[in-house]
């Protein structure tokens, strides 16, 4: 009797998690926060389209900012709080004692219109819409991040898989599977290099994501990591940055959807490189790699535009 109680105790305790919610917020910004992030995420002195206010256009993932944001938020917050922070805090409550904020699985961004790149709001609400089933031990939160313009027009859906560790025990839900993405067996039809710059970290920061561990060295140690290193979504950043420079080069209008996997930390001081293949009409596979070790960064992504 004890133990199925335990056992309805724990189910339920998942199932609480669903419709968890942040809150509505948004953000104002102006054309240099678009600089900025174009800057943060890879450009340099001749990405003008994107740093330049003459004729200047939004990097489309500049919509993905309010996921992890403690910069120019309306309401304010010290640090960015995002939805799975919040349930890994029911978490830990639940279960009476520390459970980790855990990390990214994987990302997708819709982009549906255009970001005015000079000025603007962007007014969002990130709820749990899933909860799944990891190995034994683990759930996968399943987060959407649904970002409007202050005319209440839908501009990009984000939506986030996050795995929490060591709280899956007693649940029996949905299993977790990431996209099937197949690569084809020639050399990739767009390669792009770029270099994650020495203080890449720090520039991306100021974007919004200040959380201390990608700045603070004793913060990194005690996160099992050699130095700061840089933000998961900085890296899809950079990503989806070179894919809109080597597969529709200056008309990040066209871009419909980018969907990656996250494989391994990527750390400032680092040469990358994109590797992408064409499959289909408006469709690409890509790679994003860590030349100093080979390894993918991001792996099994997909990158979708307009023809």
């Amino acid at each position: 009797m004890i133990l199925e109680e335990r056992y309805e105790e724990v189910k339920n305790m998942h199932e609480d998690l669903i419709g968890m919610n942040s809150g509505w917020s948004k953000i104002e910004y102006n054309w240099r926060d678009s600089a900025l992030y174009a800057l943060a995420v890879g450009a340099d002195e001749t990405d003008l389209t994107y740093t330049y206010e003459k004729d200047m256009k939004a990097v489309p993932s500049f919509g993905c900012l309010p996921f992890y944001s403690a910069v120019l938020n309306d309401p304010k917050v010290p640090l960015p709080y995002p939805v799975h922070y919040q349930a890994q805090e029911y978490l830990s409550h639940k279960l009476g004692h520390f459970v980790d904020r855990g990390m990214h699985m994987a990302f997708q961004m819709e982009y549906i219109r255009p970001i005015d790149p000079i000025k603007g709001t962007l007014v969002w609400n990130t709820n749990v819409k899933k909860v799944m089933k990891f190995k034994e031990k683990d759930i996968v939160l399943e987060v959407d991040n649904p970002i409007y313009d202050e005319a209440g027009r839908l501009t990009c859906r984000n939506t986030s898989w996050n795995i929490i560790r060591g709280v899956g025990e007693g649940f029996d839900g949905e299993k977790f599977h990431g996209a099937d993405v197949d690569f084809p067996e020639r050399e990739p039809d767009y390669v792009i290099d770029n270099y994650i710059s020495k203080t890449a970290n720090v520039l991306y920061r100021l974007t919004g994501d200040t959380n201390y561990s990608h700045i603070d060295p004793e913060i990194c140690a005690v996160r099992n990591q050699p130095k700061p290193f840089m933000q998961g979504l900085s890296s899809f950043g950079f990503a989806t940055f070179l894919a809109v420079k080597a597969i529709i080069p200056n008309e990040p209008e066209r871009l419909k959807k980018v969907y990656v996997q996250m494989r391994s930390v990527a750390f400032p001081d680092t040469p990358v490189q994109l590797r992408a293949w064409k499959v289909g009409e408006g469709k690409a596979v890509f790679k994003y790699i860590d030349m100093n070790t080979g390894k993918a960064i991001l792996n099994n992504c997909v990158f979708e535009w307009e023809e």
